[in-house]
């Protein structure tokens, strides 16, 4: 578990920071909230990977926030403890109900490439670089869109000051936290890259080793960033001094002479920042089992692919299939939406991407037909035609599903008023480009790695190359369920592609195999996406299902750990759940603002 260091992020403290600058001296240890997986009660709740961010969400609740409020601090707090996951210098999705409108609103805040970008931008030679290099690179930043979507959210829905909201993470980064043994794990994978660029190595790596588990990391550059924008307005980062910074950064990455490793410049300008908007935009929507399942629409494809692959399960009742015929046709529908997604899925504003089509009933049946109880498909599957569907049919060559980092983070909230988000955010790989942005204590994004470096297949249209001012195309998958309107289930997850599977089973395990929320978490996860082979999580292939499953053609190979979900409920009665991971990186937090009873 992790918590807060010196003054322990109680909740009292942080509802202190709330109407204070916390400029004296931390003030003597608090009991620390606990990380616990799943909380059920009253007045709201929120779930993320982390409990001091959890725990800020939850103040800002008690303080007569809402749940875009309770988000954006919950961001923050989770740009402190989780800087390889999330942070200002990337970017996310935020997928808001409104309880007064009964409408679900999203917020894009990709990252976008710069004006300059070119569909070569990571090649040389006519020859793709290694993703290494790409990934630790200038070349691989695009303009963060994660501060843009706080203004955009809070412009919109919100209720309390960015600069109110930003007071718990800053007093967490200047207090500092105590490192546990993910933080550890995470730093230890990233050592080699982060010794090479002298302000990443001095803050992640003090005294050049790893941070020892027990110990208090602090951030204060990170905390004066979190200040100036408190006192400026997200628009500091685009705009003066911290622009100038993150351009400068990526132009001419701030690497060690001595370092072997050869880094890439980009070519970000102050334009690309000044230029960056985000964009409200109308949800995915499909419906299943009676629910009405919203999601992020393109440039992220993990509304279209979850909801294809929910179109195509419908026709079929889970529920009383055998465990192995459910993954067998979970594992099927999985193989088919991605291989539709490769095809057609990028930025709509640079081509047109047949999103409607795509989430149609008709198309799905068309898919669907081709999963067979007793026989597994072949991957790479060739796509289907949206626009014109044919029955059991697909049309061109297939193309694989190309390379995504697995980093990223989730979290929801809902309020007493029946707000829901549900936000996924981050900086790409863990670690992002391992370029610290000198004096202001946060990594930058290497997100356009998400583009295509070259066509996935020889003349097969990728929708996905990179282009001037596009927004690389994104697997992450904030979600929110409702029934009649009214909201019953919000749920998303971090893992590159992997999102989107996740997303997928946690669905299905909740809402067609009975599983409670957090059991539907915790469940073990497989992840096919049109590949050769599909992922398992040690659980799945220590299993006899593994061997069933092989009986049907199936073919696997091993994943330690697959996603870190969270979600939301509401309950009959009206109490709100909050669930996370119970295991998954070190165990999520769930917390309520009024556990069990009403206030």
């Amino acid at each position: 578990m992790r918590v807060s260091a010196a003054r322990q992020l109680a909740f009292a403290a942080l509802a202190g920071a709330l109407v204070s600058t916390g400029a004296a001296a931390p003030p003597a240890p608090a009991a620390a909230p606990a990380k616990v997986p799943v909380a059920v009660g009253y007045g709201g709740a929120v779930a993320s990977v982390d409990a001091d961010a959890s725990a800020a969400g939850i103040a800002v609740l008690r303080a007569g926030g809402n749940a875009v409020d309770a988000a954006i601090a919950t961001a923050a707090a989770l740009g402190v403890t989780e800087p390889y996951s999330a942070g200002v210098g990337g970017g996310g999705y935020l997928v808001y109900y409104d309880a007064a409108t009964r409408r679900v609103q999203t917020v894009d805040g990709r990252e976008t490439a710069p004006a300059t970008a070119t569909e070569t931008l990571f090649q040389e030679n006519g020859v793709p670089i290694p993703f290494e290099e790409g990934q630790t690179s200038g070349r691989g930043v695009g303009v963060p869109g994660t501060p843009a979507t706080w203004k955009t959210a809070l412009d919109a829905w919100g209720t309390k000051p960015l600069a109110q909201l930003l007071r718990p993470a800053e007093k967490l980064a200047r207090d500092g936290f105590t490192v546990d043994a993910t933080f550890r794990a995470q730093t230890e994978a990233n050592q080699g890259r982060f010794n090479d660029f002298p302000d990443t190595r001095k803050l992640f790596l003090p005294g050049g080793q790893l941070p020892v588990v027990g110990s208090v990391f602090r951030n204060p550059d990170l905390a004066d960033t979190y200040a100036e924008l408190a006192r400026k307005g997200t628009g500091a980062l685009y705009r003066g001094p911290i622009a100038d910074d993150i351009v400068k950064a990526v132009r001419t990455p701030p690497v060690d002479p001595a370092a072997t490793r050869k880094v890439r410049p980009g070519d970000l300008t102050s334009a690309d920042l000044r230029a960056y908007g985000t964009r409200r935009q109308a949800p995915t929507q499909v419906g299943y089992r009676g629910l009405d399942v919203y999601s992020m629409a393109p440039s992220s494809s993990g509304g279209t692919t979850v909801g294809e692959a929910l179109n195509i399960l419908e026709r079929t009742d889970l529920s009383k299939l055998s465990e192995a015929q459910y993954l067998h046709r979970f594992i099927e529908a999985s193989r088919i939406s991605f291989a539709d997604r490769g095809r057609w899925v990028g930025d709509p504003a640079a081509q047109s991407v047949p999103t409607r089509e795509l989430l149609s009933q008709r198309f799905a049946d068309s898919r669907g037909c081709l999963i067979k109880p007793d026989a597994t498909l072949t991957s790479p599957l060739a796509p289907g035609d949206p626009r014109h569907p044919a029955d059991c049919g697909g049309t061109g060559q297939a193309a694989p599903t190309t390379y995504e980092g697995e980093n990223t983070t989730h979290l929801t909230v809902a309020d007493r008023w029946g707000n829901v988000v549900s936000y996924t955010l981050t900086i790409e790989s863990t670690g992002g480009s391992a370029i610290t942005v000198p004096g202001r204590g946060f990594l930058l994004n290497n997100e356009l790695t998400d583009f295509s470096f070259a066509p996935a297949a020889p003349g097969v249209p990728d929708p996905n190359l990179p282009g001037p001012g596009k927004r690389p195309r994104s697997s992450m998958s904030p979600t929110i369920v409702l029934d009649h309107g009214r909201p019953v289930l919000a749920v998303g997850s971090p893992g590159g592609a992997t999102i989107i599977t996740t997303v997928l089973q946690t669905l299905l395990g909740h809402l067609d195999r009975g599983l409670p929320l957090v059991d539907a978490i915790k469940a073990p996860r497989a992840s096919q996406r049109n590949q050769t082979t599909t992922e398992l999580e040690p659980a799945l292939w220590n299993s006899p299902l593994r061997t069933e499953l092989e009986g049907l053609g199936q073919a696997f190979r091993q994943n330690p750990e697959i996603g870190a979900a969270t979600g939301v409920q509401r309950l009959p009665d009206g109490r709100w759940l909050a669930a996370a991971e119970t295991t998954r990186r070190g165990g999520g937090s769930a917390m309520v603002v009024h556990p069990q009873g009403r206030p």
